[in-house]
């Protein structure tokens, strides 16, 4: 019996787990999940594709140079009919009769098809935009979304951040439950072969081992459901990393679990880092120059061309057919309707839209991240009430241990003075690793993690 109340002793300060102590997640695991992470490549992507749409905006300012020709081959239609005879005949047969010879010939009437027949024409145009105010603001608009699309890619960074963070929590959570019931695993079979060893001498009770016998299996049966979390742990943070499922991951040395002491006077967390807002704030802006744009256009436009051709019929090329033509157009609006008006209406209401928007949703970060901070400090004291939990519980576990071996307790009361350490020990763990996860969740809901 001396040689069983040393084991036991030993297993209890084994599984035992480090009062106040925390991991880091590695900060290389952090850097792998923004390089590599699926989604946040294909949002990477839309950025530059938004980068592109911007030059294309910016291009708009250019000259527009292309090549343009058109050879047509026409027959009947309509025509037009030229009286040469009759406006020539009389003169060349007063000519004739007066030098006596007929070097003036008779000449027919004329008639031309109008539609070109064995024509080609072939211009080098060229225009560019002299005034267009929506030039401008289009590309202004571009540039907007663009950094749109950014804290769209930095909101999903700090997302990825958390659940890498809260996924790695899950893993270690896991992995110490893992040991804490291959402990208890021990214990319990040390036990069984006690009681087994017990009755064989004469001095145990069949219902003993029976009992026993059930708490092994009980503790198998957890083991196993600990190490299937593990296996799912492990699998959800290299999916979030993009690696193999089944790749090893790195433990971290254990740092103090510990709350910054702003938690608890700070009643109103600081959520003006948030990209949410600022991204409101570039809706404003875009929808204040899509005013602008509708507003401007009472501006006439004003552009410039140059064409560089040549034209003639059967493909001939010489100095009557080419040629250039310059100019400029002109466009002043008159009357659309009110479309213009109606369009102006329309982003005036989105603006009070987006006004409400806004509020409503800086009251939901506020909310979000108040509500985190309490879930912070609760998480902790329920951590710190636990840890004094299982130091009542090893105590107890103690005493019922030597009483125990005294005859004093009954073998009910060690089983359940095992069970109720086994127990202390799991939620222990469990309740650090929701400090852990709560933190996570707090310095997302106040942007407070730094991308280097």
């Amino acid at each position: 019996m001396k040689k069983f109340s040393l084991f036991l002793t030993l297993a209890v300060v084994a599984v035992s787990p480090l009062s106040g102590s925390g991991q880091q997640v590695p900060e290389q695991y952090v850097s792998e999940g923004l390089s590599n992470n699926l989604v946040l490549q294909e949002k990477k992507i839309t950025l530059q594709k938004s980068l592109v749409s911007l030059k294309e905006a910016k291009s708009l300012f250019l000259p527009s140079t292309w090549i343009e020709g058109q050879y047509s081959l026409a027959q009947g239609g309509r025509s037009i009919d030229i009286p040469v005879g009759d406006l020539v005949n009389p003169v060349y047969k007063t000519l004739n009769q007066l030098t006596g010879t007929n070097s003036f010939p008779t000449i027919k009437n004329v008639s031309e098809q109008l539609l070109p027949n064995n024509f080609y024409d072939l211009r080098l145009k060229t225009t560019m935009p002299i005034i267009n105010p929506d030039l401008k603001y289009n590309r202004e608009i571009h540039q907007e979304q663009n950094q749109l699309q950014q804290n769209e890619i930095d909101i999903y960074k700090r997302e990825l951040v958390k659940e890498i963070k809260i996924a790695y929590y899950n893993f270690l959570q896991s992995s110490e439950a893992i040991l804490i019931y291959q402990n208890a695993l021990q214990v319990v079979n040390q036990n069984l072969r006690v009681n087994q060893s017990l009755l064989a001498n004469g001095k145990g009770l069949p219902a003993y081992v029976s009992r026993s016998e059930s708490e092994v299996k009980q503790v198998e049966s957890q083991l196993q459901n600990a190490i299937n979390t593990k296996l799912n742990a492990k699998a959800y943070f290299n999916f979030l990393l993009n690696k193999p499922l089944t790749d090893s991951i790195i433990i971290a040395p254990a740092e103090g679990t510990q709350i910054d002491n702003d938690l608890f006077v700070n009643n109103q967390p600081d959520v003006k880092n948030r990209e949410e807002l600022s991204s409101w704030k570039i809706a404003t802006n875009i929808n204040d120059l899509t005013q602008r744009m509708n507003r401007s256009y009472k501006t006439p436009r004003l552009n410039a061309f140059v064409d560089l051709a040549s034209q003639g019929y059967k493909f001939k090329v010489d100095k009557k057919s080419i040629f250039y033509l310059a100019g400029l157009q002109v466009q002043v609006p008159i009357f659309n309707g009110k479309r213009n008006l109606y369009k102006i209406e329309q982003t005036q209401l989105d603006a009070k839209a987006i006004s409400l928007n806004k509020k409503e949703t800086e009251q939901q970060l506020e909310l979000s991240a108040f509500t985190s901070r309490n879930d912070a400090i609760t998480a902790y004291n329920t951590y710190n009430a636990s840890v004094k939990q299982q130091e009542s519980a090893r105590q107890y576990f103690k005493l019922i241990d030597r009483g125990f071996k005294e005859g004093v307790n009954s073998f009910i009361e060690y089983l359940d003075a095992r069970n109720q350490l086994t127990n202390a020990q799991i939620q222990a763990n469990i309740n650090q690793f929701k400090v852990l996860i709560a933190l996570a969740d707090y310095e997302r809901q106040t942007s407070s993690y730094s991308f280097k």
